[in-house]
C-alpha cells in the first residue's frame, strides 16, 4: 500500500495514527490480467486508485470497436464519473491490462479523510481540475494534431507504458489504426 500511502501524504498532512485509520477503512482488490473491474451499464460508487498494475477505461461503439479513453498505471485514479459521481449507469468499461492491485476509493472514504484533515477536499479539487485539463488537451489533440504529435504526447503522458500495453490499445487511444501507429513509430525511430 506504499503508493496509496504516498498519495495520501502528498495530498495532505496526516499523522501515522490517521493513516492507520484510513488503511483500516479501505478496500483493496486484486485483479488478474483481463478481468473486468466495471462493466458499462453497471453502477459503482468507486474510484480506482492503481496501487500496482495497469488498467484502462474504454467504450465499445455500435460496430463493436473499442475506443480507449484512459490508461491508469501506478498512482493514477480511474473512474466512470457518470456512475461514481452522478449515480447513473456507467458508460465505460474498466479492465485490468496487467495483474493489478486496486484501492477502492469512494465518498465515504473521502469523508473520513476530510474529517482527519479538511484540506483533503481542496487537494482533490486540484487533482480533478488537472484531470479535466488533461482531457481537454486530449480532445484538442485528437481533433487537431497529427498521429505523430498524438503519439509523442502519449509517450510524454505515459512514459513507461509502451512495453506494458499492447500496441493495438495504444492505437485505439490515439484514434489511429495499428498500422498507422507502426508507421509513426518507424518514422520516429528513423528521424527522431
Amino acid at each position: 500500500m506504499q503508493n496509496f500511502i504516498n498519495h495520501l501524504t502528498n495530498s495532505v498532512e496526516l499523522n501515522p495514527e490517521d493513516i492507520n485509520k484510513i488503511l483500516d477503512f479501505i478496500t483493496v482488490k486484486k485483479y488478474t490480467k483481463g478481468d473486468i473491474i466495471l462493466n458499462a451499464g453497471d453502477f459503482s460508487n468507486d474510484y480506482y486508485f492503481v496501487e500496482q498494475g495497469v488498467i484502462r477505461s474504454y467504450t465499445i461503439d455500435d460496430n463493436g470497436k473499442e475506443h480507449i479513453i484512459q490508461f491508469g498505471t501506478e498512482n493514477w485514479i480511474i473512474s466512470d464519473r457518470n456512475s461514481s459521481l452522478c449515480k447513473k449507469e456507467a458508460k465505460f468499461y474498466v479492465q485490468a491490462i496487467e495483474d493489478s492491485t486496486i484501492v477502492m476509493l469512494n465518498d465515504e472514504l473521502s469523508a473520513l479523510i476530510q474529517s482527519l484533515n479538511p484540506k483533503y477536499i481542496e487537494k482533490q479539487m486540484i487533482l480533478l481540475q488537472n484531470h479535466v485539463r488533461h482531457m481537454q488537451d486530449r480532445i484538442n489533440s485528437l481533433l487537431s494534431d497529427s498521429a505523430k504529435a498524438r503519439y509523442l504526447g502519449f509517450i510524454k503522458l505515459y512514459p513507461n507504458i509502451t512495453a506494458r500495453v499492447p500496441q493495438w490499445m495504444i492505437a485505439s487511444y490515439l484514434g489511429i489504426t495499428p498500422e498507422s501507429l507502426s508507421r509513426v513509430r518507424k518514422d520516429i525511430a528513423s528521424n527522431g
